[in-house]
């Protein structure tokens, strides 16, 4: 790849502290930002645009802790070319600036009220003026796929002359293609720095026109963790690690195997749930349900995948439903543990075809309860629901008490949450938590019918170890619908974890 011969391993820049946080309705406090700073630092990026120094006394504060975090990377701040912006940033000690300026006509005309001449002399003065006080400078040309590229070449060799170690294109709107960014970055290689792309995903082609760029000269990336960003996000870091390591065979110094922790991370510190599908990290991307395909994995898992799901820190999960086949069925059973014949095995799938015929979504513990009921085995659940009261309003915290049996001792524990559902379940972790440490990794709600009155039908995923499950409930009140799943699935994740400490204890035996 030619970026990679120019300048060496291509670097890429996380701008989720940034840009990803100007998603709607995101708003991370201090903790967070740290939390999030260092495990990108820990995986391997190489700069971190801790967020905008101007914006506010509590974002600075959150940058000066992040570049006091003895961090490998390099903190960056965001600036406009004002002079005051490169003051905050230095007062963060960071140790560069991401300087954007303005570039197409569209914006110098309408946003800036200016003309181009005065906006090269601004964005030479404020590089110079940041270069005498020690930082890096990024410049960086907002909205640069709308501008002229001659008046781009020209903004950026003033800037490189000021003093500009690095030159960054900004795709502000997500308008690029890539075979024109190929042609843009086969020039702007040429003018002696590193060059950066940035790119918005507005018509769903960031991480395409980014690889572009990178295969025509540009050094470094701009990324967010699951894509996040101001309107349809911006590119992922993800989808680009993994296009370049998987498709092009370029080793980019990511630990990718931490990639899938970093994402869920990230996205349950903003509160942007990950769709289904989104590449690589989505909850889909590695799972299977069709019959066929699921017995073309059992031959080798490459008929099916493109990589192998470990190499993102992912697990292959096998879903039933009425596409499921008698090898998706039976690989599921031996996961969960049940020996089955094959007159047994007929039946399960039958009944679990018959489940996705009604429109069912067939849960983890549907397939375990269809497989006890068809071998006759009695389970009784470790953990049963005496008693539950929820107290919630507009002037009290939502708090929850429960009574549980566990293991045949009652148990009494309260808790609160952010609403009545939060509440009660983490009164019933916390009652079963010298036990079993269960995590709630999923929860979703669907309505079934319309109304006040409505059904509900809730899925949970939940977590023991590194072993995780479906279940569902549905009924008319969400909060008991919602105890009722996270119930049924804490008692199929206890159970699971018997049977493998039987196994381990048989297998110690027999050394003995």
């Amino acid at each position: 790849m030619r970026g990679i011969a120019l300048f060496g391993k291509i670097r890429f820049l996380d701008t989720t502290l940034r840009d990803g946080e100007q998603t709607p309705g995101v708003s991370l406090i201090l903790e967070e930002k740290v939390d999030i700073a260092r495990a990108l630092d820990d995986i391997g990026v190489d700069v971190i645009e801790a967020g905008s120094a101007a914006t506010s006394e509590g974002e600075r504060q959150s940058i000066r802790a992040i570049s006091a975090s003895g961090l490998d990377a390099e903190i960056c701040s965001f600036a406009r070319a004002v002079i005051r912006d490169v003051d905050n940033a230095l007062d963060c000690n960071v140790d560069s600036v991401h300087l954007v300026v303005s570039v197409s006509d569209l914006h110098i005309e309408r946003k800036l009220r200016s003309d181009r001449t005065s906006v090269i002399r601004k964005a030479v003065e404020v590089t110079e003026y940041a270069k005498e006080h020690g930082l890096i400078v990024e410049l960086s040309g907002e909205d640069a796929s709308r501008a002229d590229l001659d008046f781009l070449v020209s903004l950026y060799e003033a800037g490189i002359r000021a003093g500009a170690e690095r030159l960054c294109f900004c795709d502000t709107v997500g308008v690029l293609r890539p075979e024109i960014t190929s042609d843009i970055f086969s020039r702007l290689s040429q003018l002696g720095v590193p060059v950066s792309i940035h790119c918005h995903n507005d018509f769903g082609m960031a991480t395409a026109n980014t690889i572009a760029a990178l295969r025509s000269g540009a050094a470094q990336a701009h990324v967010t963790v699951n894509g996040i960003g101001e309107r349809s996000g911006n590119t992922s870091l993800e989808e680009v690690v993994m296009t370049l390591e998987s498709l092009y065979k370029v080793s980019t110094g990511i630990k990718c195997q931490q990639l899938y922790q970093l994402s869920r991370l990230v996205s349950r510190l903003t509160g942007i749930p990950l769709a289904p599908n989104k590449a690589i990290v989505g909850e889909n991307a590695f799972t299977h349900e069709a019959g066929i395909h699921v017995h073309g994995l059992l031959a080798d898992t490459a008929t099916y995948e493109p990589m192998p799901p470990e190499i993102v820190g992912r697990k292959r999960r096998i879903v039933l439903g009425k596409h499921a086949g008698r090898a998706s069925v039976e690989l599921a059973l031996k996961d969960f543990g049940f020996a089955v014949t094959e007159d047994q095995l007929a039946q399960i799938v039958t009944r679990v075809k018959d489940l996705g015929d009604k429109g069912k979504r067939v849960s983890d513990a549907d397939l375990q309860a269809i497989a006890e009921i068809v071998l006759s085995i009695q389970k009784e659940p470790r953990v049963r629901l005496n008693e539950l009261t929820v107290v919630a309003g507009n002037t009290v915290t939502p708090t929850a008490s429960v009574k549980l049996q566990l293991d045949g001792l009652e148990k009494l524990e309260a808790g609160t949450g952010v609403g009545p559902v939060d509440a009660a379940i983490n009164a019933i972790r916390r009652a079963i938590s010298g036990v079993a440490d269960v995590r709630l990794e999923e929860y979703h709600v669907d309505a079934i019918t319309g109304g006040t009155n409505a059904l509900v039908e809730v899925w949970v995923t939940m977590a023991l170890a590194d072993r995780k499950i479906t279940a569902r409930a549905a009924g008319a009140d969400i909060i008991m619908a919602s105890v009722e799943a996270v119930l049924e699935g804490i008692n199929r994740l206890m159970q699971l974890d018997d049977k493998a400490e039987n196994a381990r204890n048989r297998l110690h035996a027999s050394k003995n």
